[in-house]
């Protein structure tokens, strides 16, 4: 899995909320509101998300966290992982609800 510069996740984290910040002051500026929803796609397709909000929330988890528990996160590993370093079995995944 690639994944962009951290620097780059802020930079476009940081004009996300600035353009909602717009939108939600003048919701009536379309010139806003496009910058804005062009700003939430960039998250999207820079973070791999469908929508602008999942893209927002996995751009704050991979600020916050190292690469290595960021890619353990999004693969859907367990808390017992983390200590093993393992990715759990098919067995391990549907038993846990995964």
């Amino acid at each position: 899995m690639l994944l962009p510069a951290k620097a780059e996740v802020a930079r476009q984290l940081n004009r996300y909320r600035a353009w909602e910040r717009v939108t939600l002051a003048a919701p009536s500026d379309r010139s806003a509101r496009d910058s804005f929803e062009d700003s939430g796609y960039t998250l999207c397709v820079l973070m791999g998300k469908r929508c602008a909000r999942e893209a927002v929330h996995a751009a704050e988890r991979y600020l916050r966290t190292s690469l290595v528990a960021y890619l353990r996160e999004q693969a859907g590993w367990g808390h017992a992982d983390r200590f093993t370093g393992h990715a759990p079995s098919a067995v391990q995944r549907s038993t846990a609800g995964g």
